[in-house]
């Protein structure tokens, strides 16, 4: 049986996922979604432990169904597409990182806020804060990371993605296209009802019905431990 799927294997002949191509920068997609999810929770963890002296997990998931972040797996591949295209000196790769950084999480902030009703982070008080979307050092961090991503972390990526065989990586980039389309379509929507319960509206559909049954509230608030609901 081993035998036969790895001359199954062997009689590939094209390379997977060549250059910067959909299913590769989707690939690093999906990877930057769970780096975010355990890069906050670990740091949550910390803060909880240094502040009560016990031990912590926290939620910060992006989306209702498994450990994904969307925002970090955004912010990774569009740093890497857009700043990994040609070389350039790393302390530019920062600059163009931290601006590049700052500027996606203050457009999702305002977006999440304007069209779902929602705000999941708030740093109107901390320091060098800007209008509560992002923050100086964070953009900092954003820059560093940005070094990291496009002149370490990428090429060998990169090289990992590019050896999965076709047979096998075609059908996962596939599926995990239509999951993770799927997953964010049921939690923003999810999060776009709950803002609309919590302004009293009823529900005009069973697809609202649905929503309010399965995803109410107090379950959100288990997913998304930072949302706070804008009047």
């Amino acid at each position: 049986m081993i035998k036969k799927f790895k001359s199954w294997l062997k009689k590939e002949e094209k390379p997977f996922a060549k250059g910067m191509c959909f299913k590769k920068m989707f690939l690093i997609f999906v990877i930057g979604c769970i780096i975010g999810v355990l890069h906050e929770n670990i740091l949550g963890c910390i803060k909880h432990f240094i502040r009560y002296q016990e031990f912590f997990w926290p939620s910060h998931k992006g989306v209702i169904y498994g450990p994904f972040n969307p925002l970090y797996g955004a912010g990774i591949t569009f740093m890497i597409y857009i700043l990994g295209k040609k070389k350039r000196h790393p302390l530019k790769t920062f600059f163009y990182g931290a601006l590049l950084g700052g500027t996606i999480e203050y457009v999702v902030s305002f977006l999440m806020e304007l069209v779902l009703g929602v705000a999941s982070w708030d740093y109107s008080t901390y320091f060098l804060n800007i209008n509560g979307r992002t923050t100086i050092p964070y953009m900092i961090f954003w820059g560093f990371a940005a070094m990291i991503l496009v002149h370490i972390i990428y090429p060998i990526l990169s090289r990992w993605i590019e050896r999965i065989p076709s047979k096998i990586g075609k059908p996962l980039v596939v599926i995990l296209v239509i999951f993770m389309c799927l997953n964010m379509l049921i939690s923003f929507t999810a999060l776009g009802r709950a803002t609309l319960r919590n302004k009293g509206y009823e529900p005009l559909t069973f697809i609202g019905e649905f929503y309010d049954r399965v995803y109410p509230d107090e379950f959100l608030k288990t997913i998304y431990t930072n949302m706070k609901f804008v009047k």
